[in-house]
């Protein structure tokens, strides 16, 4: 009896133990969820609100690590191989649409997320399974996957050269050579941006704005918490809208890509108005008072993401282009006036497409006896204006960078300091990173020599040496010495500063007359250049998500490499398919190839005819001359700020606004409009100072937890139909399927904002 009463006793005890857990974890679940409501409440009252601009890596971005995560697994090698091929070929395909589109690392990292998930789910985990299934989809093996898959989803410079030696020059390289040409070109650019670790990727200054979207989805992800559940339920409603939104003005109704009043009103009927306010198709018109509801084409001004004084330059920028612009074609500045407003083809003197391939030798040199006959060619009036401004911001950029920042040079390159693996850096996340083996600096100067040597040996194994080795290594350390400067304004304002028309111009008076070896060094003096502040991004990518740097190092050569083999191979498929179509000079609204003319203009009027056109006294001397002129805008700037901060007035209006200035932007984005598309940029304006200025000022609690959010769900939904919509009826796949003409989708004699007649 004793024992039969005592039974229900323990019964009630356990059950009013359960009972007392349950009451426990529901308390603690109320208590998180009121916690979280009075944080809500009191969120934009108690919140400090960023003031510069790079405290959004401390603010925004947690320091959180968890050292015992598996990092190099079985989902790793399949999905990093995986999605790098997938998106080498979509980069490759978006470099010959007529939008100026690419492969956003968010898009990575959403299919990444889904794909790791599943194998996590579906996998079996036990046993020896356990290797091919460790555990849940973590933040490391993520970001591997993601700096794997962004590495090769970028269309290599390299396999653009040689597209454009397939289209005009009729040349093409053995697959072996073309590929190992663009790999090595790509970890010259690594091995330098491992040599500036120091500078440009361990201090807190260089946080690179155009990475805090990604990193903060990668942590909502993947750190748990009440908030980070609510952020992903945001990222998925965000994600859908914009999926669901995005194929309407892609598809059904391109007009909503750019939308202009006086378009509307004018209907294609006046070329002015064309020229000035059109945006809705390829050199159309610079789009004054366009506005575009297409992400896709929005997110080209990074509106949520770039600081507000980037965004601020940028559009002080384009409101003297369009004066500028508007003002030298209409007068006939640059000779250009019988000439499409905007183009970046040459015209012959007859306002038709210059017939290059007449004034070139077998071997692609110049002919002056048919040059005599032919004639010079001609730019457009705004692409002659494009490439001063590009050259002014060159020459900006390099002083710009020694007058604010020389303090953080000094600190760098002082006494060799970046050559050590021990830096006094007080970085939050450089600080917890120190737990993890630090790739040395030998590796990146070892893979730096070897691959400048595949370059040089590649650059010989074509019928015709492509570019001598001893101009190579000139070009490699140039590009080198700009990525300091360059590299130093992208990681601090997200912005990059273009040098293509720089170093082709340079080309042109070392090499006169050889427009391959010109072009070439496009690919040894801007690629590698670029290349370096690509490798540093993902490198700075690693330290936030605290992913070990010798793993850092390994899905970076590997990204690589895929993405050279399917570069390759995806160009080759598109250059023979459509190759009259991408030799026209328009193209038509599927298929352009405005990309790859410019490197044929820019070899044949600066390789072969540079004595011709740029030196004094000829068309375009101002164009290579802007460098120099660029390298004097700084400096009145600077002046002004150090002269007022001596008196005691550096909070002065006139002080604060000469520091505001940062003239490398400003100066690049005059000449940034006659190219692609430009129904965005009114659009990009009301967006940027909403987020950037009101939101961070006003709602600082939104701002630093959805803010990034918002753009990482906009940009991955866009992508993910932007790619869906390219093989289902954009002809990616071989198949147009053209949408029913109707008023929002005008037919062969308008433009997408019936702005332009045919």
């Amino acid at each position: 009896m004793a024992v039969e009463s005592t039974v229900p006793q323990l019964e009630r005890e356990v059950t009013d133990e359960k009972r007392s857990v349950s009451d426990v974890e529901d308390i603690k679940q109320r208590d998180d969820v009121e916690k979280a409501a009075v944080e809500s409440v009191s969120d934009e009252q108690s919140v400090t609100i960023i003031q510069k601009a790079e405290d959004v890596a401390v603010q925004v971005i947690s320091t959180e690590d968890d050292p015992t995560l598996p990092v190099f697994t079985f989902r790793v090698v399949v999905l990093g191989i995986g999605l790098s091929a997938f998106g080498s070929v979509l980069a490759t395909i978006y470099t010959f649409k007529p939008q100026n589109a690419s492969v956003s690392q968010l898009f990575c990292l959403i299919i990444a997320y889904v794909l790791g998930t599943a194998m996590h789910s579906l996998l079996p985990s036990h046993g020896v399974w356990s290797y091919l299934n460790p555990g849940p989809f973590n933040i490391k093996e993520h970001s591997m996957i993601v700096i794997m898959a962004s590495t090769a989803s970028t269309m290599a410079v390299a396999t653009e050269i040689i597209a454009a030696m397939d289209l005009f020059y009729d040349i093409r390289l053995n697959a072996a050579a073309a590929i190992f040409q663009t790999f090595a070109t790509q970890m010259i650019g690594y091995g330098v941006a491992g040599l500036l670790r120091t500078l440009l990727v361990y201090p807190t200054y260089a946080f690179y704005p155009s990475y805090i979207p990604v990193v903060s989805l990668l942590q909502s992800l993947h750190f748990g918490g009440l908030l980070n559940h609510k952020k992903r339920r945001y990222f998925w409603i965000v994600f859908a809208a914009i999926f669901f939104w995005e194929w309407i003005p892609q598809y059904p109704f391109p007009l909503l890509t750019a939308i202009s009043i006086i378009c509307l009103a004018d209907n294609g009927r006046h070329a002015f108005v064309r020229n000035l306010f059109g945006a809705g198709s390829s050199n159309e018109g610079i789009g004054l008072l366009s506005f575009s509801t297409s992400w896709t084409l929005i997110t080209q001004g990074s509106p949520l993401v770039w600081p507000l004084q980037t965004q601020v330059n940028s559009y002080l920028g384009m409101a003297l282009g369009y004066i500028v612009l508007t003002s030298v074609y209409y007068s006939n500045i640059f000779n250009g006036r019988d000439l499409p407003f905007m183009s970046t083809s040459l015209f012959g003197s007859d306002g038709e497409t210059y017939n290059q391939t007449a004034i070139l030798t077998p071997d692609s040199r110049l002919n002056m006896t048919a040059l005599q006959s032919i004639g010079l060619p001609r730019y457009t009036a705004t692409y002659a204006v494009s490439q001063l401004a590009y050259n002014l911001s060159l020459g900006a950029s390099i002083v710009h960078i020694f007058l604010w920042n020389w303090k953080d040079l000094k600190s760098a390159f002082g006494k060799f300091n970046f050559m050590r693996n021990v830096h006094d850096i007080d970085d939050p996340h450089y600080i917890e990173m120190k737990k993890y083996k630090e790739v040395p600096q030998w590796w990146y100067l070892s893979l730096f020599l070897v691959s400048l040597g595949v370059g040089i040996g590649c650059s010989y194994s074509a019928k015709i040496v492509l570019m001598p080795a001893w101009s190579i290594i000139v070009f490699t350390i140039l590009s080198a010495f700009l990525a300091v400067f360059l590299g130093f304004i992208t990681a601090t304002t997200g912005f990059s500063i273009s040098i293509k028309y720089g170093i082709q111009i340079l080309a042109a008076f070392i090499h006169p007359g050889e427009p391959i070896t010109v072009m070439y060094a496009n690919l040894y003096g801007n690629s590698n250049c670029f290349q370096t502040l690509y490798m540093l991004q993902d490198l700075k990518l690693g330290q936030y998500t605290k992913l070990p740097p010798r793993w850092t190092f390994a899905a970076q050569m590997g990204g690589s490499i895929v993405g050279a083999i399917f570069n390759y191979t995806m160009m080759r498929s598109i250059v023979s398919n459509n190759r009259l179509v991408l030799q026209d000079p328009l193209g038509t609204r599927i298929w352009s190839g405005w990309v790859i003319q410019q490197y044929n203009s820019a070899s044949v009027a600066m390789g072969a005819l540079g004595k011709e056109l740029f030196t004094f006294g000829n068309p375009y001397w101002l164009v290579p001359f802007a460098m120099f002129m660029g390298l004097f805008m700084p400096i009145p700037f600077w002046v002004v700020h150090k002269l007022l901060k001596r008196k005691g007035l550096e909070e002065s209006w006139l002080a604060k606004a000469a520091a505001y200035i940062n003239t490398p932007i400003l100066l690049l984005y005059i000449g940034y409009l006659p190219y692609s598309v430009n129904g965005q940029w009114w659009s990009c304006v009301v967006i940027g100072f909403a987020s950037q200025w009101w939101a961070r000022k006003y709602r600082p609690g939104w701002f630093k937890k959805y803010n990034y959010l918002t753009s990482a769900a906009l940009d991955g939904g866009s992508q993910v139909i932007l790619f869906i919509l390219s093989f289902a009826v954009f002809g990616a796949s071989g198949n147009e399927v053209p949408f029913p003409t109707w008023w929002g989708n005008p037919g062969e004699g308008l433009s997408a904002d019936r702005c332009k007649s045919t």
